[in-house]
């Protein structure tokens, strides 16, 4: 009885620091700056991503003018990459009209390519349109 418990022991214990050992997830970032986007209205990006990882795209976002970008990217193949999330953060300067952020979060399923696209627009009727868009392609590998 004795032999099997210290196998077992011996199991667990390698078990443990394989799983200890294991590198954590990958996670890409992308942002792109209100200065970007007054250089270029229509930025794309590609960007490669592991596997299990996740990829954040942070976009300068002014809600002081009335414009924001989609709440849901239009993903080209979502058994490749998903949306997990969507926030706006506020703007770090307390002056009236200074930008925030949006923050999209996205996991990479498995291996393949697929596109991300938001579009930055005033959402009312007669609203001002695709003033900026926002198009990835993710290469997970």
């Amino acid at each position: 009885m004795k032999p099997k418990i210290v196998l077992v022991c011996i199991v667990a214990a390698i078990s443990l620091c394989l799983f200890a050992c294991s590198p954590a997830p990958e996670q890409v970032s992308l942002e792109v700056s209100c200065d970007d986007f007054g250089q270029e209205q229509n930025i794309t990006r590609q960007v490669e991503v592991t596997a299990g990882g996740s990829l954040m795209v942070t976009l300068c976002s002014n809600a002081t003018t009335g414009y924001q970008w989609s709440e849901t990217a239009v993903i080209g193949d979502n058994t490749v990459v998903q949306q997990t999330s969507h926030k706006f953060e506020s703007p770090e300067s307390d002056l009236v009209g200074a930008p925030g952020q949006e923050v999209w979060t996205f996991n990479a399923l498995k291996k393949g390519t697929s596109t991300i696209s938001m579009v930055y627009s005033q959402p009312w009727e007669g609203g001002e349109e695709a003033s900026w868009t926002f198009d990835a392609t993710v290469n997970v590998k």
